[in-house]
């Protein structure tokens, strides 16, 4: 059912996206690029926010991940293209081949974001560990593609390269492990990302009757090949 889902929205979204030409369906998808990177950096500490000043009762710690997720999405899509059209209400015209090769191409692209993004937005959402036919360890795109686990690895990527600040990593998912008997090792620090680990034990708790936030899930140092990294989001 999942699966299905993910398809509509993809089809939806790039139906819209394309409609508005080659030069409006590029700009779409650099805001939607654009939107959810800011919304997966920000979401946590408005939560955290919101928990304290509005409501932190109940159930409702479950909920602020996914409302200030999406919530912080929608404002950043929306805010962001209407100052764009402020700042330059006339686009540049394209037409012929390339128009069309444009259109859908940052159509199919910009729909695939949201898909991915809002897919990574379910693993925050106050449901079971595995609905829907949902499972986090599944690649949820008919058994073929996990766009989470590409929307979580892209992240990672920008904010580790192009979106890094200086003096040092603020980690947003994942500790930092400390491998100690692999001397060889040129880097004594590893991320190890638990994004979907972190977010499904979250809903497993959420479905026995558990309140409050999840205990911190403890990384064991193993052999790691010198070099590598661990795969998923890396905060700003």
């Amino acid at each position: 059912m999942i699966d299905v889902a993910l398809l509509i929205v993809w089809g939806l979204v790039t139906w819209c996206v394309s409609g508005e030409g080659g030069f409006g369906a590029a700009l779409n998808c650099v805001v939607v690029l654009l939107s959810g990177l800011l919304a997966m950096n920000f979401f946590e500490p408005m939560a955290d926010f919101c928990q304290a000043s509005l409501l932190s009762s109940g159930s409702w710690p479950y909920y602020w991940d996914v409302i200030a997720l999406v919530g912080l999405f929608a404002a950043l899509v929306t805010g962001i293209r209407m100052g764009l059209e402020k700042l330059s209400p006339r686009y540049f015209e394209m037409s012929g081949l390339t128009a069309e090769i444009a259109r859908w191409g940052f159509g199919l692209l910009a729909g695939y974001a949201t898909m991915a993004f809002l897919l990574t937005a379910l693993h925050t959402a106050p449901y079971p560990r595995e609905f829907f036919g949902f499972r986090p360890e599944r690649a949820n795109l008919f058994g073929v593609m996990a766009p989470d686990r590409q929307w979580l690895g892209f992240t990672q990527f920008v904010s580790e390269n192009s979106l890094a600040r200086s003096g040092g990593p603020r980690i947003f998912d994942g500790p930092m492990a400390d491998f100690v008997d692999d001397p060889a090792a040129t880097a004594r620090n590893t991320v190890w990302p638990s994004f979907p680990l972190r977010y499904a034990t979250r809903r497993r708790m959420f479905a026995t009757g558990g309140l409050g936030q999840p205990a911190p899930v403890a990384v064991q140092p193993v052999p790691v090949t010198p070099g590598s990294g661990g795969t998923g989001a890396a905060g700003f």
